[in-house]
C-alpha cells in the first residue's frame, strides 16, 4: 500500500489528487482544487498554496509526490508564474519528506489516455474510468489524479524491470 499525491500546479487553481497503490491496482482516496483567485497579490497566492498543500499532506500522509512539469504556454509571464507555483508545491512535498517525481504533461496523457495529445475531457473520462468514480472529477483535480496514476504506473513498471538480473542476447533472465 502506498499513497501517492499528484499535483497539477497553477497560480490561480492547483489540483491535487491522492490515490492508493495496492499491488498493481490504484484506488481513489481524495481530490480537490485549491482556489487562489481570491488573494489580491501573487505572493499571497503562493503563501496560501503552500499552507493548503501542507494541510492536505498532513491530513492524508502520502508517501510519494508526483508533480506535473512546467510547459511553455501562451506567454513567458504565465510560464514563470506556473513555475513559481510548481516550486511551492515541490517545497511543500520536500518539507514533508516526500520523494518527488516530475512528469511532462504529454507523458501523463500518454500514460492515462494512451495518446500524448489528449484533451482535458478525455483525461477526465479516463480518470473516472480507471478509478471507478461515480462522476467526472473536476478538471484540475482530474489532471492531478492523472499525474498520480502516471507515477503509479511508471513506478510499478520500474519495480518490475528492476526485478530482472541481467540480459543475455536480448533476453531477460529472472
Amino acid at each position: 500500500m502506498s499513497l501517492i499525491i499528484g499535483i497539477d500546479p497553477g497560480s490561480r487553481k492547483t489540483g491535487f489528487g491522492i490515490i492508493n497503490q495496492v499491488g498493481s491496482r490504484q484506488e481513489y482516496v481524495t481530490s480537490g482544487v485549491i482556489r487562489l483567485e481570491a488573494f489580491p497579490t501573487f505572493p499571497e497566492r503562493l503563501d496560501n498554496l503552500y499552507i493548503c498543500l501542507m494541510q492536505v499532506i498532513e491530513q492524508w500522509a502520502p508517501q510519494q509526490a508526483a508533480i506535473e512539469q512546467v510547459f511553455m504556454g501562451r506567454s513567458a509571464d504565465s510560464a514563470l508564474k506556473l513555475g513559481q507555483a510548481r516550486g511551492v508545491a515541490m517545497l511543500a512535498a520536500t518539507q514533508s519528506k516526500l520523494p518527488v517525481s516530475e512528469y511532462a504533461a504529454r507523458k501523463v496523457k500518454q500514460a492515462v489516455v494512451g495518446k500524448g495529445g489528449a484533451d482535458k475531457v478525455q483525461v477526465q473520462h479516463m480518470v473516472q474510468f480507471l478509478l471507478k468514480l461515480p462522476g467526472l472529477p473536476q478538471e484540475d483535480a482530474a489532471d492531478a489524479l492523472a499525474v498520480a496514476l502516471c507515477h503509479a504506473n511508471t513506478h510499478a513498471g520500474l519495480i518490475r524491470v528492476s526485478g530482472t538480473r541481467h540480459s543475455r542476447r536480448g533476453r531477460w533472465l529472472e
